[in-house]
């Protein structure tokens, strides 16, 4: 009991140091500005420095991505929850790819089709009206939400599949049409569901910086974390302004958090019981099932055939001026990009390098503080277990200021700024979670009587943990360091504000490369990173549907 008391401990006092003091040192640092306490410091500082507008930008683009990504998900749910369609599960998968694709590169693939001259107008030359209205808030609005709603349409079927038939057979029995039994029983039914998800997309949104990064700049729409960026990238260094932002970007989030626990409590509904339910499947005729995938196949046309097509050209291609063209097409790029020695190989093995080590050792800190949570019986591990899921309800942006004040504090004994520590670090923080939720996920199907078992056969703790417990863990470790390797491959936030000078990584090379120009490189980076994390992906899946992984 004193050795889990003091291991709950250490993992509480590790966490703190990690994920509260750096969140600590941002609150503290903004409302602190002169050595004297000053709670409206951080609004004072925006309206100073004429700000509003980046705050402005960022909730209006949060609420139309949001309304972009139910205009896309609803539809899409309620046909694959309530029509014959539902039975092709390989779409959820396929639906999945948008989010799971990189935004900067999503954008980047968006803004190649979509330029002047671009894609678009070589394959169809009276699309340029359509190209010339893109570059505007509509056309990034268009991007993020085809990049977010996947997560929202997850909940929304999700929601819609647990309401039984039987509610909308009673609607149809009392004479209710099919729109008013939508309108007064499904929607108050999936209410809670969908205000989760689209709070959840709304902060997304707000943390968001690679579409900003690439879209937003070219159009001049700028918001919250490009300038938090700026602030610390670029001369002059402004750490008040930077501090200010990201301590009303933290204050945001955290209101939304709290305003989607109140409504989700109240708007909450039980639809699963110990009575069975029917599910109500509405038949198709064949001209609705006909209008059902063709709305599939425009979305997953809009969401993943168009940018991925742009990044696969664009990688192939001799010169740029040339347009598509069978005789412009070469592997040249590639030949390049994984040439021994070039710069471009360099960035891809230090991310290589910094995605092993972070991935090693969240692995490893994920699985202590998974065992150290346990069953979350005690108020100390359920605050253990509330630190541990904390970076993934923080924006990137913030936790990343808050790591560069920490560690470049004139206090701070450990010179890890400006390191690879530093980065690795920031990776560790980042992705923690994954491990943490895996392993705790695979630890809470073990049977208390497993470890029992070993104690009786005379086993101490050690080898119960190392003979017992830790190969019955391995599916949820190896998951939980996939997840943060293939994740740390393509991480843009972390690695343009924390790298050395004088490193790139994948990441930062494919921003570098479309920044200055030499897209067919950066495109040809995209795609193997894309590559490399999709087959790693697929590999974490095999192996935790594997049989021979199951306890």
């Amino acid at each position: 009991m004193i050795i889990k008391r003091t291991g709950t401990v250490l993992a509480l006092l590790l966490l703190a140091m990690l994920i509260v003091l750096p969140l600590l040192y941002v609150c503290m640092t903004s409302i602190w500005p002169h050595g004297s306490l000053d709670l409206l410091a951080p609004i004072r500082t925006v309206l100073e420095k004429d700000l509003t507008s980046l705050f402005t930008h960022s909730l209006m683009l949060g609420v139309w991505v949001v309304v972009g990504s139910t205009l896309l998900s609803l539809p899409l749910a309620w046909i694959m929850a309530k029509t014959p369609l539902r039975k092709h599960r390989w779409l959820d998968i396929v639906l999945l790819i948008p989010f799971m694709t990189p935004p900067y590169i999503g954008s980047m693939g968006w803004i190649l089709f979509m330029q002047p001259r671009g894609y678009l107008e070589q394959l169809w030359p009276a699309g340029q009206w359509i190209s010339s209205h893109f570059f505007s808030l509509f056309g990034m609005v268009t991007i993020m939400s085809l990049h977010l709603f996947p997560f929202l349409y997850l909940i929304l079927r999700n929601a819609i599949e647990q309401i039984g038939g039987n509610k909308e057979e009673a609607a149809a029995i009392h004479g209710a049409s099919f729109f008013y039994s939508v309108r007064r029983v499904m929607l108050p039914l999936i209410f809670s569901s969908y205000v989760m998800g689209a709070l959840l997309i709304f902060v997304k949104t707000l943390a968001e910086f690679g579409t900003p990064a690439t879209f937003g700049r070219r159009i001049g729409y700028f918001v919250l974390t490009t300038e938090i960026q700026a602030s610390i990238s670029s001369w002059p260094i402004d750490f008040g302004k930077a501090t200010s932002l990201a301590s009303l970007l933290l204050m945001v989030c955290l209101v939304l958090w709290y305003v989607q626990s109140v409504v989700v409590r109240r708007h909450s509904y039980n639809l699963v019981s110990g009575k069975g339910s029917r599910e109500k499947i509405y038949a198709h005729r064949s001209w609705q099932q006909a209008i059902a995938w063709g709305y599939i196949l425009i979305l997953l046309g809009a969401a993943i055939g168009i940018p991925y097509f742009s990044i696969v050209s664009a990688s192939l291609m001799k010169l740029r001026g040339n347009g598509l063209a069978w005789t412009n097409l070469t592997l040249q790029h590639y030949g390049e990009l994984l040439a021994w020695g070039s710069p471009s190989m360099k960035a891809l093995l230090n991310s290589m390098g910094l995605a092993l080590l972070a991935a090693c050792l969240a692995a490893a800190l994920g699985t202590w503080f998974a065992l150290t949570i346990g069953r979350s019986r005690r108020l100390p591990q359920r605050v253990t277990d509330m630190l541990s899921l904390l970076p993934n309800t923080v924006p990137d942006m913030v936790m990343v200021v808050g790591l560069i004040m920490l560690w470049n504090a004139p206090w701070m004994p450990i010179p890890l700024y400006n390191t690879y520590g530093m980065v690795v670090l920031t990776y560790v923080i980042f992705f923690l979670p994954y491990t943490v939720q895996y392993v705790k996920g695979r630890n809470g199907q073990l049977d208390e009587s497993l470890r029992q078992a070993g104690q009786v056969f005379g086993g101490k703790p050690w080898y119960v943990l190392r003979r017992i417990m830790l190969p019955l863990l391995l599916p949820g470790i190896l998951a939980g360091w996939m997840m943060t390797f293939t994740i740390s491959l393509r991480e843009l936030v972390a690695s343009l504000m924390v790298l050395p000078p004088s490193m790139q990584t994948s990441a930062t090379y494919i921003f570098a490369q479309f920044e200055q120009g030499q897209i067919s490189l950066g495109m040809a980076m995209a795609v193997v990173s894309v590559g490399l994390t999709t087959l790693l992906l697929l590999l974490v899946n095999s192996m935790n549907s594997n049989r021979k992984w199951n306890a």
